[in-house]
């Protein structure tokens, strides 16, 4: 990599570090950014990946009271990201590399749709969710975190977490909020450990692949996104929590479609 290119990519990995710290997505800034670069998909997933890790660790410690007084209840949240980031790490490792090339570009567009549109996604779950509650349908349990249909929902977010890693934090909050009624605020705590939960898990069986001689990851790189990540998901987050929501999608948006053309010019 050429040393502009490293610059370009630190930059990027503290705006998405603040991005992934406030709602998710940072992901859809660095990856496509690897792939506009010259890396082909899969040594882009797994060095993202890698270092993209650092970012949700800075952000989960922004919310470490909170995680503390609901560390009782999310237990079964956590086995369940586990064993979804294992098996989507997996996949992606024994995907075929002519398959990726079609795969990943048509993932980061689905992930772009996931960031434009969910909004509109957490209200229709929520009206649902409220309309069973009203009907006497929806069951009660001691706490909104032990409900199972959330824990089902949340392996099947960490096997996309753990395969793409992408606006894998816009799914997270959309299955939390919609499942527990909680704002956004009140279960970002939550999305940032399954999230820095979920990569952690996908980089060490990317790790332990590499040296296996099974996965081409590039350090250099997946330390510029490390330092750059880890530092905004901390310090930043509170920067992105200020910007309005919509003015944040279409950055989002906007840098992933620019660098996922660059990838095709």
């Amino acid at each position: 990599m050429e040393l502009h290119d490293l610059i370009v990519l630190g930059v990027a990995a503290v705006a998405a570090g603040a991005i992934n710290g406030a709602v998710g997505s940072g992901s859809l800034i660095t990856l496509p950014i690897l792939l506009a670069i010259g890396f082909d998909p899969q040594s882009a997933l797994v060095t993202n990946t890698c270092g993209i890790v650092f970012s949700a660790i800075g952000g989960t410690l922004r919310y470490r009271k909170d995680l503390i007084a609901e560390k009782d209840h999310l237990h079964g949240l956590m086995l369940f990201a586990v064993l979804g980031a294992a098996l989507g790490s997996g996949i992606l490792l024994l995907s075929p590399p002519d398959a990726l090339q079609v795969v990943v570009p048509g993932l980061i567009v689905m992930a772009i749709l996931l960031v434009a549109l969910q909004p509109y996604a957490v209200a229709a779950l929520r009206r649902r969710r409220e309309r069973r509650q009203a009907a006497g349908k929806a069951r009660v349990y001691e706490h909104p975190y032990q409900q199972l249909g959330l824990q089902v929902s949340m392996f099947g977010s960490a096997v996309y977490g753990g395969y793409f890693t992408a606006a894998q934090g816009i799914l997270h909050m959309g299955i939390l909020g919609a499942f527990t009624g909680r704002t956004p605020n009140e279960v970002n705590g939550v999305k940032n450990l399954l999230g820095a939960l979920i990569n952690a898990v996908a980089a060490l069986i990317y790790t332990a692949s590499y040296f296996l001689g099974h996965a081409d990851v590039h350090w250099v790189a997946s330390l510029a996104i490390a330092v750059g990540s880890g530092f905004g998901g901390y310090v930043g987050a509170d920067i992105a929590k200020r910007i309005p929501p919509l003015a944040l999608r279409i950055v989002i948006i906007a840098v992933a479609l620019f660098a996922l053309v660059r990838q095709f010019v």
